[in-house]
């Protein structure tokens, strides 16, 4: 497939032809969702804690005798049915991450490229370069461009002064090739691959 390359004055810079294995392919919901759901589940912190029957500071005393009271037997007000007591196989930190083949995790890279294409949302940029790292030249160029929710993918590294431009605007990320991700494509509007980006996701992706 075939796309025209732009520049950030929304002048055109000629056109760029697309690995349609890449960028062509039907989007698939159930592909997308697992590996949403593996990054979701791999970034989850895992830190929650409660306290148990052996954290909880009591007395270690038998609270009444074991016979005659009329009540059922008990031997410490750390049991989880009294007040202040531990909780009973509550939540302790681990790992929220699972395995998800790394084939897999590529194939759900392309459908979500192939679902911004599909959409009518990729924008190729020529470069993603600024002479100034000035905030309000970029959000001037982004206005005009029509972006609002836009991540930027560039090439192996990001242009610094675009970088620095881009901190202070709102619904505007840049990401170098090897921080693209499903997630981040899906969650933004409009997806920016400049041509190096293109380049270097195609080598990535083959």
């Amino acid at each position: 497939m075939k796309l025209d390359v732009i520049k950030l004055d929304a002048g055109k810079a000629g056109e760029i032809e697309l690995a349609d294995d890449i960028f062509g392919l039907e989007p698939r919901a159930d592909i997308l969702h697992r590996v949403v759901r593996w990054q979701r589940a791999k970034a989850q912190a895992g830190t929650h804690s409660v306290l148990g029957k052996s954290d909880v500071s009591y007395s270690t005393k038998k609270i009444y005798k074991q016979k005659g009271t009329g009540g059922a037997r008990h031997g410490s007000k750390k049991a989880p049915i009294f007040r202040h007591g531990g909780v009973y196989k509550g939540p302790t930190p681990r790992s929220h991450a699972h395995d998800l083949p790394k084939k897999f995790r590529a194939l759900g890279l392309k459908h979500a490229l192939s679902a911004k294409a599909k959409a009518g949302n990729l924008v190729v940029l020529d470069v993603a370069e600024l002479a100034e790292a000035k905030t309000k030249l970029l959000a001037k160029a982004a206005k005009e461009l029509g972006w609002k929710k836009v991540l930027v993918i560039d090439g192996a590294e990001v242009n610094q002064n675009f970088l620095v431009a881009s901190r202070n605007i709102e619904g505007l990320d840049i990401l170098p090739s090897m921080g693209a991700n499903v997630y981040d494509i899906l969650r933004r509007e409009t997806l920016v691959i400049t041509k190096a980006g293109v380049e270097a996701l195609e080598a990535r992706l083959k």
